[in-house]
């Protein structure tokens, strides 16, 4: 009976993620076409170049906490106001330094480029909305995405209206600089209402419980920085290396490839509670199996993207960005493929955190993050914006797969990936549910 009722939550607990993020894809994927075309291949650049050093800065800014929060909730959630409280409360701080860092970056990196050093600190202030939005982590321990994927997309109807309304009173780059601000604003005020109004307790602080969070996330601080330089980076070395048209054009093609990140985003999320159920209860079969299972997912999802997206890139382009974004078309055609590999790291990490083995986070990402620049400053130097895509595929496979195999802790997840390669995983979640045996 108990095992029936998991299995049903955690269905339930995906349908209201994935349909609430098909909504938000379909919509964000039409804004987000327009707003390409009426802000034309610079100014886009610019506003993916502004989103690019913001993302730089969000590990920092959230002292690692987002990797931890779910895990913390199940296993303490007596605890749970104090836990959210603290956690929002170091990264606030946190943040608000990290936008005076932006400012000094954009100052010197962007020296005279007046436009895009206003549009990358009005940016920045997303930084306090992420940190606000914390309490939305509490709906997916409870496995109530019903409530979060309801506001969430209350948020993004409401943003996308004000979307239109800049693209009709033709309103200027600064203004849709703040757009996405809005809507992490939006989060935060309805799911700490709906929070509470479930029976969350009222949030608070303790300094004790912050240490203790910030030593298991510090790994995460780091970890997650450096991916963030090896996801980030391209576009940030394009900005200074070439010029913000290429910037534009490169961030259409990825846009492209991650038309279908919802599905993945929510697949992880759905796994995740049930995962670090399986691994406190020292179910090991059942933890192994559902790994198994979502490896075997992510990487059939991919496969099947990847080959559509290969043979009708030109057709995407040029439906969803116009012939202005007509460089875009080979670039997606290369970068589409280390999605694969970046979501594979996704579940390795899902991995990593039930198995309590952070410490290695670090070392795998600083080596992914050092070897993307160095591979992107070669590559765009001789091959431009294609250069930027084949490193993203060089490093993601090299991060996410090949260390796996060199750190021996870490062998046995990889072998739960290839292992999954066995489409029986697929068939039978699909047949008997996320927590039926094999």
């Amino acid at each position: 009976m108990i095992k029936e009722l998991l299995r049903n939550k955690v269905a339930n607990n995906a349908r209201w993620l994935i349909g609430s993020k098909i909504i938000q894809a379909v919509l964000g994927l039409v804004i987000s076409m327009i707003s390409a075309r009426y802000l034309g291949p610079s100014n886009y650049g610019i506003i993916n170049y502004a989103a690019s050093i913001a993302t730089f800065f969000w590990p920092i800014a959230s002292l690692g906490f987002t990797n931890i929060l779910v895990q913390e909730e199940v296993n303490n959630s007596d605890k749970e106001g104090k836990i959210f409280g603290t956690a929002m409360s170091l990264s606030l701080i946190s943040s608000i330094f990290c936008i005076v860092g932006i400012f000094a970056f954009t100052s010197i990196a962007n020296a005279g480029e007046t436009v895009t050093i206003v549009v990358c600190m009005l940016y920045s202030i997303i930084l306090i909305a992420r940190v606000c939005e914390m309490i939305v982590y509490w709906f997916q321990a409870k496995l109530l995405a019903k409530y979060s994927s309801i506001i969430s997309l209350v948020a993004y109807i409401a943003v996308s209206v004000y979307r239109i309304f800049l693209l009709v009173t033709n309103k200027s780059i600064y203004w849709f600089a703040v757009a996405s601000c809005i809507d992490y604003f939006i989060i935060a005020i309805f799911s700490y209402c709906v929070y509470r109004k479930k029976g969350g307790q009222r949030l608070g602080f303790d300094w004790q419980i912050g240490k203790a969070m910030f030593s298991k996330s510090k790994h995460y601080i780091i970890s997650s920085l450096m991916i963030t330089i090896y996801t980030q980076i391209d576009k940030i070395m394009i900005n200074q290396m070439m010029d913000d048209a290429n910037v534009g054009f490169y961030s259409a093609a990825v846009a492209c490839a991650g038309l279908f990140h919802f599905v993945f985003s929510a697949l992880i999320d759905s796994f995740r509670p049930l995962i670090f159920e399986k691994m406190k209860s020292n179910d090991t079969d059942g933890f192994e199996l559902n790994v198994k299972r979502l490896y075997s997912f992510i990487i059939y999802l991919c496969l099947a993207q990847c080959v559509c997206m290969t043979l009708f890139a030109k057709w995407i382009v040029l439906l969803l960005y116009g012939n202005d974004y007509a460089a875009s078309i080979n670039v997606l055609r290369l970068v589409v493929w280390f999605t694969t590999f970046s979501y594979l790291g996704s579940v390795r990490n899902v991995w990593i955190l039930a198995k309590n083995q952070q410490k290695y986070l670090w070392f795998i990402n600083l080596l992914g993050a050092l070897s993307n620049v160095f591979m992107n400053y070669i590559l765009i130097t001789f091959m431009g914006i294609m250069g930027a895509a084949l490193a993203s595929i060089i490093t993601q496979f090299f991060t996410n797969v090949v260390i796996g195999w060199i750190i021996t802790p870490l062998r046995n997840n990889n072998r739960l990936m290839i292992q999954a390669l066995n489409p029986k995983y697929i068939l039978n979640i699909l047949k008997k549910g996320a927590d039926s045996e094999e």
